[in-house]
């Protein structure tokens, strides 16, 4: 049977250059690192030897990610803190835990705590965190920070801070009572999507681009019958499920400096943050998370586990004896009564890439390195660091029979087919050393150098 394997003359392609390709640790932590005033947090990280802060420092030392998304850290316009935990925390010693530096960091506004001039929570006053664009006492409270040993390609990073909710198709904008939208016109007109924000970093992995895309939707709770708190959460949570699928499904999409669109297909991405939602248990839309798990571009083949859930789950009983979800993928201990603990953080890489490794940073009681999480009073945050360990393999663009177009193939032909390997900025094909080449699901290919190969870049 001859088919057409290619709408175009153009596909991805995946080739390790020589030896196995880069493994990275991607991992996401809602560290707490959040103040009741603006500039604390700062004040407090410009030096060394505050309690919480040694226990998130160190917590991040055992588990030693290469990329980091930090939820619940406080922004500041100069990065103090950002920097300051770098500084005095990270790049110090804790107990047996070896310093770890990362080169490259990154921090931009968050809308908790910026005004919107509008009665968002309808209490019938204008002020307050309930009518900020997003829950907060000051802006940039419960913000982001990432820090990285890759290189952030910032000439391209992308933010989605301002991006109105009403301008998603199909947004569930809350009404109460039902058939009563909850926001007037004039508020659904600066009502923004985030809470925090949306952000997509690129990463320079060995010369291929990685797409961080890191939020931290607002919690499904902490709000009345209309479930705004809870549709919110659906939608920001969706907004990555369009935003990798591209396409006309995210052609809505806009960014805080006018560009349009989400990635272009086959691009590399590892989603990562609080969700704030569990696939089974809690209080989020149904199927808001599931949105990401079943996504057929995203790989949540191997979730990420900890003794130290299930024994917990065990141990506080409540709620979590009825819970659906296995308690060993928990990755926050919450109220035992209710919601009782939760698998809220994830790290969610593009369905193409290998996941070698992960886990949740959750010791069990026996374990010395307990006291980093411990109980409540928690001595560092409620959420668990949660990791996974990728492959990123190198992407590059062939050209099958090149010169035709159409390029019709017959997959049942004993012949050899002629291939390009096309090069770019980024990827010379001289630099390729491998014994085969694997496109998409197909196995085993001939080394298709010796004939088409040569000479390009």
């Amino acid at each position: 049977m001859v088919v057409a394997l290619l709408a175009t003359a153009l596909a991805p392609a995946a080739l390790a250059e020589g030896g196995s390709p880069p493994e990275v640790r991607f991992a996401t932590f809602n560290a707490s690192l959040n103040r009741f005033s603006a500039g604390d947090l700062a004040a407090e990280l410009s030096a060394p030897g505050s309690a919480q802060p040694n226990v998130i420092a160190e917590t991040i030392q055992r588990v030693r990610p290469d990329v980091l998304l930090i939820n619940e850290f406080d922004f500041d316009a100069g990065n103090v803190a950002l920097d300051g935990f770098q500084a005095n925390y990270l790049s110090l010693p804790h107990g047996t835990a070896a310093p770890i530096v990362y080169s490259h960091r990154y921090a931009a506004p968050s809308n908790t705590g910026i005004p919107s001039g509008f009665d968002l929570d309808n209490s019938g006053g204008v002020s307050g965190p309930g009518d900020a664009f997003g829950f907060g006492f000051f802006p940039g409270q419960y913000g982001m920070a990432v820090y990285s040993m890759y290189p952030i390609d910032v000439d391209n990073i992308r933010t989605f801070q301002n991006f109105l909710w009403k301008d998603m198709p199909g947004a569930l904008l809350p009404e109460h009572p039902p058939g009563t939208p909850w926001y007037s016109p004039v508020e659904l007109d600066v009502v923004r999507l985030s809470s925090k924000s949306h952000w997509d970093l690129p990463l320079i992995v060995g010369g291929q681009t990685v797409h961080f895309l890191v939020s931290h939707p607002t919690p499904p709770v902490f709000d009345g019958p209309e479930d705004r708190n809870g549709t919110r959460n659906h939608d920001e949570i969706r907004f990555w499920a369009d935003y990798v699928s591209g396409g006309s499904t995210a052609s809505y999409i806009y960014d805080d400096d006018g560009g349009s669109g989400g990635l272009s297909g086959g691009a590399l991405f590892v989603i990562a943050g609080d969700q704030s939602s569990d696939p089974n248990d809690g209080d989020s839309v149904p199927g808001a998370i599931q949105q990401l798990l079943d996504h057929p571009d995203v790989n949540d083949n191997d979730t990420p586990s900890s003794p130290g859930g299930t024994e917990q789950a065990g141990l506080q009983g409540g709620i979590n004896a009825s819970h659906i979800s296995d308690p060993a993928f928990d990755t926050a201990d919450f109220n035992d009564s209710m919601p009782g603990n939760l698998r809220s953080d994830y790290v969610l890489p593009q369905q193409n890439m290998k996941i070698t490794d992960s886990g949740v940073f959750w010791p069990e009681s026996s374990d010395p390195l307990f006291a980093l999480v411990g109980t409540f009073p928690f001595p560092g945050s409620d959420h668990r660091l949660v990791w996974a360990d990728l492959e990123i393999v190198l992407q590059a663009e062939i050209d099958i029979k090149p010169g035709s177009d159409p390029n019709p193939i017959n997959p049942m032909s004993q012949g050899v087919i002629p291939v390009a390997i096309l090069g770019s900025d980024t990827f010379d094909v001289a630099d390729v050393r491998h014994r085969y080449w694997r496109p998409g699901s197909v196995r085993h290919w001939r080394d298709p150098r010796r004939d088409c190969l040569r000479g390009l870049r």
